[in-house]
């Protein structure tokens, strides 16, 4: 099928092909070509006309950091091992002063990408595509899905668009805590974006400001942050896990969605329904972005009064990677 005509007439959510063996709303096929299985899941609705428009957004050469220090939150969850730092110093074998370093991180401890190869869908057992669990780890194991392969396409560059929860709960007097269940509707979002002005287009990344971050940076270094962390029973705020949001998120057509959330959607997940999780990643091919530092963020789209700019982000390109910190940065 030409991409072109693809992108122009894309299915919605109820048209999207059906299956006995799959869940409704699944895109495995959507964008292969000539044989060839896609690996790059919605990140295929960054055509070059998407760039270039999300290029306009530049105007005032400001530019914003989206990234969490890779030391930070200070104890991770799911135990997942916080980052180990080391310094080298050459002198002991080298006449030069000069130093290297060492980095050793969990890709999933602090801001982060979830790729493709991060989750399998429970029900069929499979990933993106039809991609199985034995080319992740088996014996003859495969790159494929990788995150690696986001570098081929080059990198990551689109319209990012921040829908500011945290200032929309004030306005309309909703109180919550963001370290407690609670749920962000697609009736919130859509109203969210309405009173900041925001039209969404085709191939936008979604960006949701939840408070968690705000919250973990506030209480960085506290026993209450660390007991939270720990608790194997977690709770906090998120998009509802719901299959109209899953409709709602595939009929915008965003090519990803990220957040400052836990797991962008409201945790725990829900035990009467698939996370969105289980859908979006392994039935649509879309990345989530999770644990993303927007306070800055969402300063500067106050100041401005636009919550519109052009986001780059360019994972570690590690050949087979499960997920990456996202390297990302907002340009206005």
């Amino acid at each position: 099928m030409d991409l072109h005509k693809l992108h122009d007439s894309l299915p919605s959510f109820d048209e999207l092909p059906s299956s006995s063996n799959l869940p409704k709303g699944c895109t495995w096929g959507l964008w292969d070509q000539a044989g060839q299985k896609d690996e790059l899941g919605t990140l295929n609705l960054l055509t070059p006309k998407v760039v270039r428009n999300a290029v306009q957004e530049v105007t005032l050469g400001i530019s914003v950091s989206l990234n969490l220090p890779l030391s930070q939150p200070l104890v991770p969850v799911f135990k997942r091992k916080p980052l180990e730092h080391n310094i080298i110093d050459n002198s002991s074998f080298s006449p030069s002063q000069s130093f290297d370093d060492t980095v050793f991180l969990n890709t999933q401890a602090s801001s982060q990408w979830d790729g493709l190869r991060h989750v399998v869908h429970e029900k069929t057992g499979r990933l993106y595509n039809d991609v199985t669990k034995e080319d992740i780890t088996g014996i003859n194991r495969t790159a494929r899905l990788g995150i690696d392969g986001w570098h081929r396409r080059g990198g990551i560059v689109a319209r990012g668009v921040l829908v500011d929860y945290v200032a929309y709960a004030q306005r309309n007097d909703i109180t919550y805590n963001p370290t407690e269940w609670h749920e962000i509707t697609v009736d919130d979002l859509e109203r969210a974006a309405s009173d900041q002005g925001v039209t969404f287009r085709q191939g936008d990344i979604l960006i949701v400001r939840s408070g968690l971050v705000k919250w973990q940076l506030e209480h960085s270094n506290t026993v209450e942050a660390e007991m939270w962390a720990q608790d194997p029973k977690k709770a906090c705020v998120g998009v509802s896990a719901t299959e109209d949001t899953v409709s709602w998120i595939w009929n915008r057509h965003f090519a990803a969605v990220a957040g400052d959330a836990l797991a962008w959607e409201s945790v725990p997940y829900p035990v009467d329904r698939p996370s969105l999780h289980q859908h979006l990643i392994p039935m649509f091919g879309m990345p989530i972005g999770e644990l993303w530092d927007l306070e800055e963020l969402a300063s500067t789209c106050a100041r401005l009064g636009r919550y519109s700019f052009l986001l780059t982000s360019v994972p570690l390109r590690v050949p087979g990677g499960i997920a990456s910190p996202p390297n990302a940065v907002a340009v206005f």
